[in-house]
C-alpha cells in the first residue's frame, strides 16, 4: 500500500504512480464549500507538478454519494448565503483545470449531482457503481450548470441526449450513463475503487509522455472545427514526447522483445 496523506476535507494516497483522492465529507453526500475546494485544488496542483505521479483517481467517501455538488446548506446556513469563490481550477480543483495532460479517473461510487457530476464530466474516464446517479438538476432550483456541464455534456454524448438531460434535470443511472456515453465502465459497488485501479494500472503501463501528448492533442484539438487544422496545431507535450528517452525506449524495447522502462522524460 502507498502513502496516506489525511487533510480536512479529503484523503490523498499514493501507490506507485498512482494517486487516489477521496472528497471525506460524507455527512454532506460530499457536497463541496469553497474551503474544500481550495484543499482539493492543492492537492491537484501538486499530483500535476508531481513527476513521479502519472494518474490520478478521484472517489467519495462512504456509500452514498460521489459528491452531491455546491454545499448548499453551508452557503444557506453558515455563510450566511454568501457565495464566495472557489480556486481558478474551479470545483474540486478540477472543472477548470486545463492545463493538466495527466489523466485522471472519477470512480463514482454513488450521487453524482450538479457540481458532483460536473467533477466526473472534467475527468478522463469514469468508472461507476451500480448505485451511480448522474444529474444536472440546477434548472430546478434555479440555478445553471456552469461549472463546465453545460459544455462538456453536450461534447461527451451529443446535443440532443444531453439536452434531455439538462433541459429536465432528470436523474440517470449508471447503465444508461453506460448507454449514453459518458460512462466507461460499470460495476458493483464493492468492486469499483478495483476497477477504477485497472484502468489506472494500464494507462500507466504506457509510455507517461505518450498519454499525455494524446490527451492534450485530442483534448486542445477541440479547438479546430476542421480535423486538418487540429492535425496541423502544434501541441507542446508531443514536441515534449519527440525529444525524450522514452522515444527512443519504446521502439528498442519492441526490438530486443522485453517491456519497456518508462521513465517519463
Amino acid at each position: 500500500m502507498g502513502d496516506e496523506k489525511k487533510l480536512e476535507y479529503c484523503t490523498a494516497e499514493t501507490d506507485g504512480r498512482i494517486l487516489t483522492v477521496t472528497i471525506d465529507r460524507p455527512e454532506r453526500m460530499n457536497a463541496l464549500h469553497w474551503m474544500a475546494n481550495e484543499e482539493l485544488a492543492g492537492v491537484f496542483d501538486d499530483f500535476a507538478a508531481d513527476p513521479e505521479l502519472w494518474v490520478a483517481i478521484i472517489t467519495g467517501a462512504g456509500e452514498r454519494a460521489f459528491s452531491a455538488g455546491n454545499d448548499l446548506k453551508y452557503q444557506a446556513q453558515e455563510a450566511g448565503g454568501e457565495l464566495k469563490a472557489g480556486p481558478q481550477t474551479g470545483f474540486a480543483g478540477l472543472t477548470a483545470r486545463y492545463d493538466c495532460a495527466k489523466p485522471v479517473i472519477a470512480a463514482v461510487n454513488g450521487v453524482a449531482m450538479g457540481g458532483g457530476f460536473e467533477i466526473a464530466l472534467a475527468c478522463d474516464l469514469i468508472v461507476a457503481s451500480t448505485n451511480a446517479l448522474f444529474a444536472l438538476p440546477e434548472p430546478r432550483v434555479g440555478l445553471a450548470a456552469l461549472a463546465g456541464g453545460v459544455h462538456r455534456l453536450p461534447r461527451q454524448i451529443g446535443l440532443k441526449r444531453a439536452m434531455g438531460m439538462m433541459l429536465t434535470g432528470r436523474r440517470v443511472g449508471a447503465e444508461e450513463g453506460e448507454r449514453l456515453g459518458f460512462v466507461n465502465e460499470v460495476v458493483a459497488p464493492e468492486e469499483l475503487l478495483a476497477a477504477a485501479r485497472r484502468w489506472a494500472d494500464q494507462i500507466v503501463e504506457c509510455a507517461p509522455l505518450s498519454v499525455r501528448a494524446t490527451k492534450q492533442a485530442a483534448m486542445d484539438g477541440f479547438r479546430h472545427g476542421m480535423i486538418e487544422d487540429a492535425m496541423a496545431a502544434r501541441y507542446p507535450a508531443i514536441a515534449e514526447l519527440f525529444q525524450s528517452e522514452d522515444f527512443i525506449e519504446g521502439p528498442l524495447a519492441f526490438a530486443e522483445k522485453r517491456s519497456p522502462q518508462w521513465k517519463g522524460r
